[in-house]
């Protein structure tokens, strides 16, 4: 992880320029969203892309295990039945 501090200046409409390090670490670019985490007096600013992701995999956690697929090969057999049933529809 990298850990550096960087700061910008906060303009009249309360605008930010990111500066260019943050949005390098950030993976963020012309047109991306962020989102911005306030958590007390501390704010973390996000790629809204990359955290969204963040939130489904931490949601989604044992739910392949729960649905009894233990591996690629569960996996490949039950896209296959599923493929079989809407044929079959």
């Amino acid at each position: 992880m990298i850990a550096f501090i960087d700061s910008a200046k906060v303009m009249a409409k309360g605008q930010v320029t990111i500066p260019k390090d943050v949005r390098k670490t950030l993976g963020i670019s012309n047109g991306d969203r962020i989102s911005f985490i306030v958590e007390g007096n501390t704010v973390r600013i996000v790629n809204s892309a990359v955290y969204a992701m963040q939130v489904l995999q931490q949601e989604m956690k044992g739910e392949a295990r729960k649905a009894g697929l233990a591996n690629d090969d569960d996996i490949v057999n039950l896209v296959t039945e599923m493929r079989k049933e809407e044929v079959s529809e």
